[in-house]
């Protein structure tokens, strides 16, 4: 007969799974992919290098759980409030608001998630994601011209260009640890994306 783990075992595992997935990306966030090794990761969770691969078949697996997770948050957040209730252009700029804020208060991980050079595992999540973000935004955008709030365009290249518009505004940023006005850029990068969408002043 097979061995099957017990109910206990698996809970087991899962929680040794996730501690291990929180502290991976925490030392993302600190040294960035390429700095990420497994060692400093089973050294940040506590275990020893090998029982890294009980969990992951490799590094690469392993980076790119914490991609997705790390970005399926921020696509979470991003969507609450780009598909809630009201007007278009509000909540457009409440959207870029929110998302360019929680990336200057983590800069580590978002720029390991916008730009940071990773594997190309990790660079293929990263244009997935990418693709989400530009729906999001081409859906709002899409509502801002049915209801006459924007005018007409091709939605889908406006938010194209308003997603990487918004990650080339803050890569600089979040890249460097030289003081940055906060509340100016995000003031900035919101009146871009109003503009972008053609929403009238």
């Amino acid at each position: 007969m097979a061995y099957r783990k017990t109910p206990a075992e698996i809970r087991r595992l899962e929680a040794a799974r996730e501690h291990l997935v929180v502290c991976a990306t925490e030392v993302v966030a600190d040294v960035g992919w390429a700095q990420a090794s497994v060692t400093a990761v089973a050294d940040a969770a506590g275990i020893a290098a090998g029982s890294v691969y009980q969990h992951f078949s490799s590094k690469s697996a392993l980076a790119v759980e914490v991609f997705r997770r790390a970005a399926q948050r921020e696509v979470d957040v991003l969507g609450e409030v780009l598909e809630g209730d009201g007007d278009p252009a509000d909540r457009l700029r409440r959207g870029v608001e929110v998302f360019a804020r929680r990336a200057l208060e983590n800069p580590g991980l978002a720029y390991a998630l916008l730009a940071a050079p990773a594997e190309p595992a990790v660079g293929a999540e990263r244009l997935a994601f990418r693709r989400r973000y530009r729906a999001l935004f081409a859906s709002v955008i899409d509502e801002g011209v049915t209801t006459g709030r924007f005018p007409g365009q091709d939605a889908e290249i406006t938010a194209a260009a308003l997603t990487g518009a918004i990650g080339e505004v803050l890569v600089y940023p979040l890249s460097t640890s030289a003081a940055e006005d906060g509340d100016l850029l995000v003031a900035g990068l919101t009146a871009v994306a109003l503009r972008c969408a053609g929403a009238a002043p």
